[in-house]
């Protein structure tokens, strides 16, 4: 398994702290001082790279540890198991997710890059889409501008458009999954779905 991005930035940010410092020789230290006196109480020491994993395991849950379905096969695994609390969770912890994002909600000219793992004799893809501003005030729709997918495999060609929606990505971030998503906004990533 690849060292998830958000962890790497994390730790390369982490590293930054001191300009010119060697990565292996640096350590971090945090110092709880008690207040009207200059004695600390508790520390905590560690390397760039534990602090960077706590940060990480606190936003998103233990590095190589997320659940990697998409949050309709969550669902669908919990409804054929008749559990119908982890169902619900899965898709209300889902949308939660995605409507608490520091981005959302989506814009005009964002750009969403899906993709798609190899199955089987299907190779790897992805599409790209952009998000334009809908017919009706406050709506957006979303426009299929390239597939990778080689022509006739199922499933894949614009399967995400939609037209004149208040929630343009909800289908996209259920079916495919947050961590297939890559959304661009003004040149600049603002999520990365996650490596398998």
């Amino acid at each position: 398994m690849r060292t998830d991005p958000r962890l790497q930035i994390i730790t390369e940010t982490l590293h930054r702290l001191i300009p010119g410092a060697a990565p292996a020789f640096m350590s971090v230290d945090v110092a709880e001082t008690l207040p009207g006196s200059a004695q600390i109480r508790n520390t905590w020491r560690g390397t760039p790279a534990g602090l960077a994993e706590k940060i990480f395991t606190a936003l998103y849950g233990r590095p190589g540890t997320r659940d990697e379905r998409s949050p309709l096969e969550q669902a669908d695994d919990a409804k054929r198991a008749r559990h119908l609390g982890a169902e619900i969770a899965a898709l209300r912890g889902s949308y939660s997710a995605l409507t608490s994002a520091p981005w959302y909600p989506a814009r005009p000219g964002d750009l969403v890059h899906v993709h798609y793992e190899a199955a089987g004799e299907v190779a790897a893809a992805g599409e790209t889409y952009v998000l334009d501003e809908g017919r009706y005030e406050g709506t957006l729709s979303v426009r299929l501008v390239h597939c990778s997918a080689a022509s006739g495999d199922e499933g894949l060609g614009g399967c995400f458009e939609v037209k004149d929606s208040d929630e343009p990505l909800t289908e996209m971030w259920f079916e495919a999954g947050p961590h297939r998503l890559t959304i661009i906004r003004d040149g600049r990533p603002v999520h990365i779905g996650g490596p398998r």
